[in-house]
Protein backbone atom coordinates (compact mmCIF):
# COMPACT_ATOMS: atom_id res chain seq x y z
CA UNK A 1 0.00 0.00 0.00
CA UNK A 2 1.46 3.59 -1.21
CA UNK A 3 1.09 5.66 1.53
CA UNK A 4 0.47 9.21 0.80
CA UNK A 5 2.24 12.08 3.50
CA UNK A 6 -0.36 12.62 6.16
CA UNK A 7 -1.17 12.86 10.09
CA UNK A 8 -3.24 12.01 12.55
CA UNK A 9 -4.59 11.32 16.23
CA UNK A 10 -5.16 8.03 18.16
CA UNK A 11 -8.55 8.01 19.99
CA UNK A 12 -10.85 5.10 20.42
CA UNK A 13 -14.80 6.33 20.72
CA UNK A 14 -14.80 5.32 23.98
CA UNK A 15 -12.77 8.21 25.32
CA UNK A 16 -14.77 10.75 23.55
CA UNK A 17 -16.78 12.84 26.36
CA UNK A 18 -20.74 12.71 26.58
CA UNK A 19 -23.45 12.40 29.54
CA UNK A 20 -23.85 8.47 29.16
CA UNK A 21 -20.32 7.29 31.12
CA UNK A 22 -18.54 6.53 27.63
CA UNK A 23 -17.75 8.25 24.25
CA UNK A 24 -20.44 6.73 21.76
CA UNK A 25 -21.55 7.80 18.47
CA UNK A 26 -23.81 10.41 18.90
CA UNK A 27 -22.52 14.63 18.35
CA UNK A 28 -19.14 14.88 20.25
CA UNK A 29 -18.17 12.36 17.49
CA UNK A 30 -18.99 14.77 14.89
CA UNK A 31 -16.96 17.28 16.76
CA UNK A 32 -14.04 15.45 16.73
CA UNK A 33 -13.42 14.71 13.42
CA UNK A 34 -14.85 18.96 12.74
CA UNK A 35 -11.71 18.88 15.06
CA UNK A 36 -9.49 16.82 13.47
CA UNK A 37 -10.22 18.65 10.50
CA UNK A 38 -8.90 21.53 12.00
CA UNK A 39 -5.93 20.75 13.41
CA UNK A 40 -5.36 19.90 9.61
CA UNK A 41 -5.14 15.77 10.38
CA UNK A 42 -6.50 13.55 7.64
CA UNK A 43 -6.28 10.30 9.50
CA UNK A 44 -7.89 9.30 12.75
CA UNK A 45 -6.81 6.02 14.38
CA UNK A 46 -9.33 3.85 16.04
CA UNK A 47 -9.47 0.70 18.24
CA UNK A 48 -11.51 -2.36 17.11
CA UNK A 49 -15.06 -1.84 17.20
CA UNK A 50 -16.18 -5.13 18.20
CA UNK A 51 -18.14 -6.15 21.06
CA UNK A 52 -16.51 -6.09 24.06
CA UNK A 53 -16.70 -9.20 27.33
CA UNK A 54 -15.27 -9.76 30.40
CA UNK A 55 -12.14 -7.09 30.24
CA UNK A 56 -13.63 -4.68 28.78
CA UNK A 57 -10.78 -5.19 26.22
CA UNK A 58 -11.60 -4.13 22.19
CA UNK A 59 -9.02 -6.85 21.54
CA UNK A 60 -11.23 -9.92 23.13
CA UNK A 61 -14.62 -9.47 21.58
CA UNK A 62 -17.73 -11.10 21.46
CA UNK A 63 -17.53 -11.47 17.25
CA UNK A 64 -15.07 -10.63 14.62
CA UNK A 65 -18.05 -8.93 12.43
CA UNK A 66 -20.49 -7.46 15.69
CA UNK A 67 -19.96 -4.11 16.83
CA UNK A 68 -20.18 -2.48 20.40
CA UNK A 69 -23.43 -1.40 21.63
CA UNK A 70 -22.39 0.63 23.73
CA UNK A 71 -21.55 2.79 21.42
CA UNK A 72 -25.01 3.35 20.02
CA UNK A 73 -25.91 7.10 20.84
CA UNK A 74 -29.08 7.72 22.97
CA UNK A 75 -29.10 11.45 22.16
CA UNK A 76 -29.70 9.82 18.51
CA UNK A 77 -31.92 7.64 19.33
CA UNK A 78 -34.44 10.08 20.84
CA UNK A 79 -33.79 12.09 17.71
CA UNK A 80 -35.43 8.72 15.84
CA UNK A 81 -38.12 8.55 18.18
CA UNK A 82 -37.18 5.16 19.22
CA UNK A 83 -36.39 6.97 22.92
CA UNK A 84 -38.29 9.01 24.85
CA UNK A 85 -36.94 11.66 26.82
CA UNK A 86 -38.67 9.96 30.12
CA UNK A 87 -36.37 6.88 28.89
CA UNK A 88 -33.46 9.18 30.22
CA UNK A 89 -34.67 10.70 33.09
CA UNK A 90 -32.96 7.74 35.18
CA UNK A 91 -29.75 8.42 34.03
CA UNK A 92 -27.17 7.44 36.65
CA UNK A 93 -24.12 9.96 37.77
CA UNK A 94 -20.75 9.18 35.51
CA UNK A 95 -17.34 9.88 36.23
CA UNK A 96 -16.32 12.13 33.22
CA UNK A 97 -12.58 11.17 33.41
CA UNK A 98 -12.92 7.59 33.11
CA UNK A 99 -15.46 4.75 32.24
CA UNK A 100 -17.27 2.77 34.72
CA UNK A 101 -17.88 -0.37 32.72
CA UNK A 102 -20.31 -1.67 34.75
CA UNK A 103 -22.35 1.43 35.78
CA UNK A 104 -22.35 1.68 31.76
CA UNK A 105 -23.40 -1.46 30.62
CA UNK A 106 -26.59 -1.54 32.90
CA UNK A 107 -27.33 1.66 31.44
CA UNK A 108 -27.19 1.42 27.78
CA UNK A 109 -28.70 -2.43 27.79
CA UNK A 110 -31.36 -1.20 29.65
CA UNK A 111 -32.10 2.10 26.89
CA UNK A 112 -31.38 -0.55 24.25
CA UNK A 113 -34.01 -3.15 25.39
CA UNK A 114 -36.54 0.50 25.69
CA UNK A 115 -35.63 1.39 22.42
CA UNK A 116 -36.78 -2.11 21.32
CA UNK A 117 -39.68 -2.02 22.72
CA UNK A 118 -40.66 1.37 21.26
CA UNK A 119 -39.49 -0.04 17.90
CA UNK A 120 -41.55 -3.06 18.65
CA UNK A 121 -45.34 -0.96 19.26
CA UNK A 122 -44.73 1.66 16.94
CA UNK A 123 -44.87 1.97 13.75
CA UNK A 124 -41.56 3.67 12.37
CA UNK A 125 -42.16 2.61 8.76
CA UNK A 126 -38.81 3.99 7.53
CA UNK A 127 -36.82 2.13 10.23
CA UNK A 128 -38.48 -1.17 10.08
CA UNK A 129 -37.60 -1.51 6.45
CA UNK A 130 -34.25 -0.63 7.17
CA UNK A 131 -33.96 -3.03 9.70
CA UNK A 132 -35.23 -5.53 7.66
CA UNK A 133 -32.94 -4.95 4.97
CA UNK A 134 -29.66 -4.63 7.13
CA UNK A 135 -31.05 -8.50 8.36
CA UNK A 136 -30.65 -9.51 4.87
CA UNK A 137 -27.92 -8.13 3.96
CA UNK A 138 -25.76 -9.12 6.98
CA UNK A 139 -27.16 -12.72 7.29
CA UNK A 140 -23.66 -14.29 6.68
CA UNK A 141 -23.07 -13.40 10.04
CA UNK A 142 -25.57 -11.59 12.14
CA UNK A 143 -28.24 -14.45 12.81
CA UNK A 144 -25.25 -16.46 14.41
CA UNK A 145 -23.92 -14.14 16.48
CA UNK A 146 -27.42 -13.19 17.85
CA UNK A 147 -28.23 -16.45 18.32
CA UNK A 148 -24.97 -17.18 20.57
CA UNK A 149 -25.41 -14.33 22.78
CA UNK A 150 -29.20 -14.83 23.03
CA UNK A 151 -28.01 -18.81 24.44
CA UNK A 152 -25.42 -16.81 26.21
CA UNK A 153 -27.44 -14.47 28.10
CA UNK A 154 -29.79 -17.95 28.81
CA UNK A 155 -26.70 -19.55 30.93
CA UNK A 156 -26.07 -16.50 32.38
CA UNK A 157 -22.96 -15.50 30.46
CA UNK A 158 -21.18 -17.96 30.40
CA UNK A 159 -18.56 -19.02 27.71
CA UNK A 160 -20.15 -21.11 25.60
CA UNK A 161 -17.52 -24.20 26.72
CA UNK A 162 -20.15 -24.39 29.51
CA UNK A 163 -23.05 -24.80 27.98
CA UNK A 164 -24.60 -28.27 27.75
CA UNK A 165 -23.40 -30.41 24.89
CA UNK A 166 -26.50 -30.08 22.62
CA UNK A 167 -25.47 -26.17 22.54
CA UNK A 168 -22.12 -26.89 22.47
CA UNK A 169 -22.16 -29.00 19.39
CA UNK A 170 -25.19 -27.15 17.69
CA UNK A 171 -27.88 -29.63 17.63
CA UNK A 172 -29.99 -28.52 14.75
CA UNK A 173 -33.27 -29.34 16.79
CA UNK A 174 -31.68 -27.68 20.07
CA UNK A 175 -30.71 -24.15 18.27
CA UNK A 176 -34.10 -24.64 15.89
CA UNK A 177 -36.29 -24.91 19.34
CA UNK A 178 -34.23 -22.21 21.17
CA UNK A 179 -35.15 -19.90 17.91
CA UNK A 180 -38.71 -20.13 18.61
CA UNK A 181 -38.46 -19.77 22.32
CA UNK A 182 -36.81 -17.27 22.71
CA UNK A 183 -36.97 -15.29 18.87
CA UNK A 184 -37.42 -11.57 20.87
CA UNK A 185 -33.92 -12.41 22.76
CA UNK A 186 -32.40 -12.93 19.14
CA UNK A 187 -34.16 -10.15 17.61
CA UNK A 188 -33.07 -7.96 20.38
CA UNK A 189 -29.10 -8.79 19.57
CA UNK A 190 -29.48 -7.89 15.73
CA UNK A 191 -31.43 -5.08 16.63
CA UNK A 192 -28.39 -3.60 18.65
CA UNK A 193 -26.24 -4.07 15.91
CA UNK A 194 -28.52 -2.74 12.83
CA UNK A 195 -28.37 0.41 15.65
CA UNK A 196 -24.55 0.27 15.46
CA UNK A 197 -24.32 0.34 12.12
CA UNK A 198 -26.89 2.37 11.68
CA UNK A 199 -25.65 5.10 13.76
CA UNK A 200 -21.28 4.28 12.21
CA UNK A 201 -22.44 4.55 8.68
CA UNK A 202 -23.41 8.26 9.64
CA UNK A 203 -19.90 8.61 11.45
CA UNK A 204 -17.98 7.42 8.73
CA UNK A 205 -19.39 9.06 5.93
CA UNK A 206 -18.87 12.68 7.81
CA UNK A 207 -15.15 11.62 8.10
CA UNK A 208 -14.89 11.06 3.96
CA UNK A 209 -16.91 14.73 3.87
CA UNK A 210 -13.71 16.42 5.68
CA UNK A 211 -11.72 14.46 3.88
CA UNK A 212 -10.68 12.19 7.09
CA UNK A 213 -9.66 8.23 6.94
CA UNK A 214 -10.30 6.29 9.56
CA UNK A 215 -7.98 3.56 10.74
CA UNK A 216 -8.90 0.56 12.35
CA UNK A 217 -7.63 -2.61 13.98
CA UNK A 218 -8.35 -5.95 13.73
CA UNK A 219 -6.31 -8.42 15.99
CA UNK A 220 -5.15 -11.38 14.11
CA UNK A 221 -6.86 -14.02 16.47
CA UNK A 222 -10.18 -14.25 17.84
CA UNK A 223 -11.74 -14.80 21.37
CA UNK A 224 -12.33 -18.35 22.26
CA UNK A 225 -16.07 -16.85 23.56
CA UNK A 226 -16.75 -15.54 20.52
CA UNK A 227 -19.42 -16.43 17.77
CA UNK A 228 -16.99 -17.05 15.32
CA UNK A 229 -15.23 -19.57 17.01
CA UNK A 230 -18.58 -21.34 17.99
CA UNK A 231 -20.35 -20.73 14.54
CA UNK A 232 -17.39 -22.53 12.89
CA UNK A 233 -15.46 -24.17 14.79
CA UNK A 234 -14.07 -26.59 12.23
CA UNK A 235 -11.70 -22.76 11.05
CA UNK A 236 -9.70 -24.11 14.57
CA UNK A 237 -7.61 -26.29 16.27
CA UNK A 238 -10.61 -27.60 18.53
CA UNK A 239 -11.37 -31.48 20.05
CA UNK A 240 -14.85 -33.05 19.92
CA UNK A 241 -16.17 -31.34 22.57
CA UNK A 242 -15.17 -28.02 21.26
CA UNK A 243 -12.42 -27.16 23.71
CA UNK A 244 -8.92 -25.63 21.98
CA UNK A 245 -5.93 -27.99 21.65
CA UNK A 246 -3.51 -25.60 21.64
CA UNK A 247 -3.89 -21.90 22.06
CA UNK A 248 -1.64 -18.39 21.21
CA UNK A 249 0.43 -16.43 22.59
CA UNK A 250 4.78 -15.37 22.38
CA UNK A 251 7.77 -17.42 23.99
CA UNK A 252 9.82 -16.59 26.86
CA UNK A 253 12.04 -13.03 26.21
CA UNK A 254 14.02 -10.44 28.17
CA UNK A 255 10.70 -9.09 29.52
CA UNK A 256 8.96 -11.81 30.32
CA UNK A 257 10.65 -15.33 31.27
CA UNK A 258 7.52 -17.29 30.89
CA UNK A 259 6.60 -15.61 27.64
CA UNK A 260 2.79 -14.84 27.18
CA UNK A 261 -0.38 -17.18 26.92
CA UNK A 262 -2.75 -15.66 25.48
CA UNK A 263 -5.36 -18.31 25.15
CA UNK A 264 -6.95 -16.98 21.63
CA UNK A 265 -7.21 -20.22 19.76
CA UNK A 266 -5.40 -21.12 16.96
CA UNK A 267 -6.81 -20.79 13.61
CA UNK A 268 -6.48 -24.44 11.59
CA UNK A 269 -4.46 -22.71 8.26
CA UNK A 270 -5.06 -26.23 6.24
CA UNK A 271 -8.79 -25.95 6.51
CA UNK A 272 -8.55 -22.00 5.37
CA UNK A 273 -6.89 -22.17 2.72
CA UNK A 274 -9.05 -25.21 1.31
CA UNK A 275 -11.91 -22.59 1.43
CA UNK A 276 -9.68 -19.98 -0.13
CA UNK A 277 -9.78 -18.01 2.90
CA UNK A 278 -13.20 -17.19 2.84
CA UNK A 279 -13.37 -16.08 6.52
CA UNK A 280 -10.82 -14.23 6.04
CA UNK A 281 -11.97 -12.34 2.74
CA UNK A 282 -15.02 -11.80 4.54
CA UNK A 283 -13.71 -10.86 7.68
CA UNK A 284 -11.69 -7.68 6.07
CA UNK A 285 -14.84 -7.11 3.61
CA UNK A 286 -17.10 -6.36 6.75
CA UNK A 287 -14.07 -4.38 8.31
CA UNK A 288 -13.76 -2.27 5.05
CA UNK A 289 -17.68 -0.96 5.35
CA UNK A 290 -16.62 0.50 8.39
CA UNK A 291 -13.25 1.75 8.03
CA UNK A 292 -10.75 2.79 5.35
CA UNK A 293 -7.38 1.28 6.72
CA UNK A 294 -6.77 -1.60 8.72
CA UNK A 295 -3.82 -1.90 11.39
CA UNK A 296 -3.21 -5.26 11.41
CA UNK A 297 -2.33 -6.68 14.91
CA UNK A 298 0.18 -9.59 15.38
CA UNK A 299 1.13 -9.18 11.60
CA UNK A 300 3.91 -11.72 12.28
CA UNK A 301 1.37 -14.73 12.87
CA UNK A 302 0.97 -14.70 9.44
CA UNK A 303 4.51 -15.72 8.77
CA UNK A 304 4.82 -17.93 12.30
CA UNK A 305 3.16 -18.45 15.09
CA UNK A 306 3.72 -19.70 18.96
CA UNK A 307 1.54 -22.69 19.52
CA UNK A 308 1.38 -23.24 23.41
CA UNK A 309 -0.62 -26.61 24.34
CA UNK A 310 -3.99 -25.99 25.73
CA UNK A 311 -3.72 -26.11 29.58
CA UNK A 312 -0.23 -25.66 30.12
CA UNK A 313 0.81 -23.05 32.80
CA UNK A 314 3.11 -20.82 30.79
CA UNK A 315 3.70 -20.13 27.78
CA UNK A 316 7.20 -21.84 28.13
CA UNK A 317 6.70 -25.49 26.48
CA UNK A 318 5.34 -23.78 22.88
CA UNK A 319 6.67 -23.92 19.76
CA UNK A 320 6.97 -21.97 16.86
CA UNK A 321 4.50 -23.02 14.06
CA UNK A 322 4.48 -21.91 9.87
CA UNK A 323 1.92 -19.28 9.23
CA UNK A 324 -0.09 -19.45 5.62
CA UNK A 325 2.58 -16.45 4.72
CA UNK A 326 1.48 -14.64 1.22
CA UNK A 327 -1.29 -17.24 0.27
CA UNK A 328 -3.79 -15.84 2.59
CA UNK A 329 -3.44 -12.22 1.57
CA UNK A 330 -3.08 -13.04 -2.30
CA UNK A 331 -6.38 -14.42 -1.87
CA UNK A 332 -7.93 -11.20 -0.22
CA UNK A 333 -6.02 -8.93 -2.63
CA UNK A 334 -7.53 -11.15 -5.56
CA UNK A 335 -10.83 -10.26 -4.04
CA UNK A 336 -10.89 -6.99 -2.26
CA UNK A 337 -8.80 -5.53 -5.11
CA UNK A 338 -6.48 -3.80 -2.31
CA UNK A 339 -4.98 -4.59 0.81
CA UNK A 340 -5.30 -0.94 2.45
CA UNK A 341 -3.16 -2.92 5.69
CA UNK A 342 -0.62 -1.43 8.24
CA UNK A 343 1.59 -4.36 9.69
CA UNK A 344 1.93 -4.50 13.14
CA UNK A 345 5.27 -5.91 13.14
CA UNK A 346 6.94 -4.58 16.48
CA UNK A 347 9.18 -6.78 18.81
CA UNK A 348 11.31 -9.18 18.25
CA UNK A 349 11.16 -10.43 14.66
CA UNK A 350 12.23 -12.88 12.62
CA UNK A 351 13.77 -11.87 9.30
CA UNK A 352 11.16 -13.48 7.56
CA UNK A 353 8.41 -11.31 9.16
CA UNK A 354 10.19 -8.41 7.18
CA UNK A 355 10.57 -9.88 4.20
CA UNK A 356 6.89 -11.01 3.76
CA UNK A 357 5.82 -7.34 4.70
CA UNK A 358 8.14 -5.90 2.17
CA UNK A 359 7.18 -8.68 -0.60
CA UNK A 360 3.27 -7.58 0.08
CA UNK A 361 4.37 -3.86 -0.03
CA UNK A 362 2.64 -3.09 3.35
CA UNK A 363 4.23 -0.36 5.67
CA UNK A 364 4.95 -0.91 9.23
CA UNK A 365 4.99 0.79 12.47
CA UNK A 366 7.68 2.62 14.27
CA UNK A 367 7.39 3.92 17.45
CA UNK A 368 9.37 6.98 19.12
CA UNK A 369 9.61 5.84 22.77
CA UNK A 370 11.62 2.82 21.58
CA UNK A 371 14.38 5.01 19.79
CA UNK A 372 16.50 5.92 22.59
CA UNK A 373 17.60 3.10 24.46
CA UNK A 374 20.53 1.91 22.05
CA UNK A 375 22.47 4.07 19.80
CA UNK A 376 22.29 5.87 16.39
CA UNK A 377 21.34 2.76 14.67
CA UNK A 378 18.37 2.01 16.56
CA UNK A 379 15.40 1.48 13.72
CA UNK A 380 13.16 3.78 15.45
CA UNK A 381 15.40 6.48 15.38
CA UNK A 382 13.40 9.28 12.73
CA UNK A 383 16.65 9.26 10.54
CA UNK A 384 16.73 5.32 9.78
CA UNK A 385 13.14 5.22 8.57
CA UNK A 386 12.02 4.06 5.43
CA UNK A 387 9.34 6.62 3.69
CA UNK A 388 6.32 3.63 3.53
CA UNK A 389 6.19 3.44 7.59
CA UNK A 390 3.48 4.73 10.01
CA UNK A 391 5.25 6.47 12.77
CA UNK A 392 3.57 6.55 16.29
CA UNK A 393 4.81 8.73 19.27
CA UNK A 394 3.35 5.78 21.34
CA UNK A 395 0.11 3.30 20.71
CA UNK A 396 -2.42 2.35 22.74
CA UNK A 397 0.04 -0.26 24.68
CA UNK A 398 2.37 2.16 25.50
CA UNK A 399 2.30 4.99 28.90
CA UNK A 400 1.58 8.45 27.54
CA UNK A 401 5.03 9.59 26.62
CA UNK A 402 5.51 12.28 29.50
CA UNK A 403 4.60 9.32 31.56
CA UNK A 404 7.32 7.48 29.95
CA UNK A 405 10.01 10.11 30.28
CA UNK A 406 9.04 10.32 33.60
CA UNK A 407 10.18 6.96 34.20
CA UNK A 408 12.77 6.54 31.64
CA UNK A 409 16.33 5.80 32.94
CA UNK A 410 18.26 8.57 32.94
CA UNK A 411 20.60 7.67 30.12
CA UNK A 412 17.75 7.04 27.56
CA UNK A 413 16.25 10.50 29.03
CA UNK A 414 19.45 12.22 27.82
CA UNK A 415 19.97 10.42 24.29
CA UNK A 416 16.53 11.61 23.68
CA UNK A 417 17.12 14.86 24.65
CA UNK A 418 20.81 15.47 22.47
CA UNK A 419 18.51 13.61 19.88
CA UNK A 420 15.80 16.20 19.39
CA UNK A 421 17.86 19.15 20.74
CA UNK A 422 15.49 19.70 22.78
CA UNK A 423 15.41 20.34 26.83
CA UNK A 424 12.36 17.70 27.37
CA UNK A 425 10.79 20.22 29.31
CA UNK A 426 7.84 19.75 26.59
CA UNK A 427 8.57 16.28 25.84
CA UNK A 428 5.08 15.13 24.45
CA UNK A 429 5.14 17.88 21.89
CA UNK A 430 8.96 17.29 20.91
CA UNK A 431 8.37 13.52 19.97
CA UNK A 432 5.50 15.03 18.09
CA UNK A 433 7.88 17.51 16.10
CA UNK A 434 9.79 14.65 15.75
CA UNK A 435 7.46 12.10 14.02
CA UNK A 436 5.53 14.76 11.92
CA UNK A 437 9.17 15.78 10.40
CA UNK A 438 10.14 11.99 9.76
CA UNK A 439 10.51 10.57 6.63
CA UNK A 440 7.51 8.46 7.51
CA UNK A 441 4.55 8.86 5.31
CA UNK A 442 2.32 8.82 8.19
CA UNK A 443 2.18 10.21 11.55
CA UNK A 444 0.29 9.67 14.40
CA UNK A 445 -0.07 10.83 18.11
CA UNK A 446 -2.45 9.53 20.79
CA UNK A 447 -4.33 12.72 22.04
CA UNK A 448 -3.10 12.03 25.14
CA UNK A 449 0.34 13.38 23.77
CA UNK A 450 -1.32 16.24 22.52
CA UNK A 451 -2.70 16.81 26.17
CA UNK A 452 0.33 16.49 27.69
CA UNK A 453 -0.83 14.21 29.88
CA UNK A 454 1.12 11.99 32.09
CA UNK A 455 0.62 8.08 32.95
CA UNK A 456 -2.98 8.27 35.33
CA UNK A 457 -4.24 8.80 31.27
CA UNK A 458 -2.69 5.45 30.05
CA UNK A 459 -4.95 3.55 27.68
CA UNK A 460 -3.84 -0.04 28.49
CA UNK A 461 -1.46 -1.83 30.79
CA UNK A 462 -0.55 -5.33 28.74
CA UNK A 463 -0.75 -7.52 31.09
CA UNK A 464 -3.14 -5.67 33.41
CA UNK A 465 -5.93 -7.97 34.18
CA UNK A 466 -8.58 -4.83 35.18
CA UNK A 467 -8.51 -0.85 35.14
CA UNK A 468 -8.12 -0.26 31.61
CA UNK A 469 -9.50 0.94 28.59
CA UNK A 470 -11.09 3.84 30.14
CA UNK A 471 -9.73 6.88 30.12
CA UNK A 472 -11.57 9.70 28.81
CA UNK A 473 -11.34 13.64 28.05
CA UNK A 474 -13.54 16.39 28.32
CA UNK A 475 -14.79 18.73 25.88
CA UNK A 476 -12.92 21.79 27.01
CA UNK A 477 -9.24 20.30 26.24
CA UNK A 478 -9.79 20.40 22.61
CA UNK A 479 -8.72 24.19 22.55
CA UNK A 480 -7.98 26.52 19.66
CA UNK A 481 -4.27 26.81 20.67
CA UNK A 482 -3.90 23.40 20.37
CA UNK A 483 -5.36 22.62 16.98
CA UNK A 484 -3.62 25.74 15.40
CA UNK A 485 -0.39 24.57 17.07
CA UNK A 486 -0.52 21.13 15.63
CA UNK A 487 -1.61 22.51 12.23
CA UNK A 488 1.25 24.24 12.10
CA UNK A 489 3.41 20.98 12.60
CA UNK A 490 1.29 19.65 9.68
CA UNK A 491 1.96 22.47 7.39
CA UNK A 492 5.47 22.94 7.94
CA UNK A 493 6.22 18.71 7.18
CA UNK A 494 3.96 18.77 4.43
CA UNK A 495 1.23 16.78 5.96
CA UNK A 496 -1.60 18.53 4.89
Amino acid sequence: MALQRKSGILLHPTSLPGPDGIGDLGPEIYHWIDYLDQCGCRLWQILPLGPTGFGDSPYQCFSAFAGNPYLVSPLLLLEQGLLLPSDLSDRPIFPNHAVDFGLVINWKITLLDRAYAHFIKNKLPAIKKAYADFCTKEIDWLHDFALFMGIKEAFGGVSWDHWTEEYRKRNPETLALFEREYNDVIEKQKFRQFLFFQQWQQVHEYAHKKDIQIIGDIPIFVSYDSADAWSHPELFHFDINGLPTCVAGVPPDYFSPTGQLWGNPLYRWDVHKAQNYAWWINRLRATLKVVDIIRLDHFRGFYNYWEIPYGAPTAVTGKWKKGPGKSVFEAIEKELHALPIIAEDLGEMDPGVYALRDALNLPGMKVLQFAFASDASDPFLPHNYPSNCVVYTGTHDNDTSVGWYRQAPEEERDFCRRYLARSGDDIAWDLIRAAWSSKANYAIAPLQDLLNLGTESRMNYPGKPSGNWGWRFLSSNLSEPMANRLREQNILYGRM
